[in-house]
């Protein structure tokens, strides 16, 4: 049996970038002032929604494409980090109507975003670093 781990990089990328570009593009349509209201009354200054942008469109996008895919991992998984606290604030071990944990969601994004950037995105991306010559 042939391993390609490149391939399986590849294949995390665009689970991982595809699917979260999907809620960016809903937060581009929809705007980001229910945001702005959950930051603010958890004490954090309402500009930070718009960050909300930078994790889950930009990020996913560069994950797509493969540029700077550990860096964009980061911005992902600390999105989904804000998400948690935000959301749920210090209720993360709750279980939900179906008896899933409430931060399944979350964690299926935030997971593989640190598989991401402990293993950096592999050969199969736009932008690629040039090897080294070794003398």
């Amino acid at each position: 049996m042939m391993l390609n781990p490149d391939l399986a990089k590849l294949l995390l990328r665009l689970c991982v970038g595809g699917l979260m570009l999907f809620h960016g593009v809903f937060k581009i349509f929809s705007g980001a002032d229910i945001y702005v209201g959950m930051l603010e009354s958890k004490g954090l200054p309402g500009i930070m929604a718009y960050g909300v942008y930078v994790g889950e469109v930009l990020a996913p996008l560069l994950i797509l494409v493969g540029y700077q895919v550990r860096i964009a991992a980061l911005l992902v998984a600390f999105t989904m980090v804000m998400a948690i606290y935000l959301v749920y604030g210090f209720e993360i071990f709750a279980l939900d109507s179906y008896g899933g944990w409430v931060i399944e969601h979350q964690l299926l994004y935030i997971l593989p975003c640190l598989a991401l950037f402990f293993m950096g995105g592999g050969k199969y991306a736009f932008f690629k670093k040039e090897e080294k010559i070794k003398a």
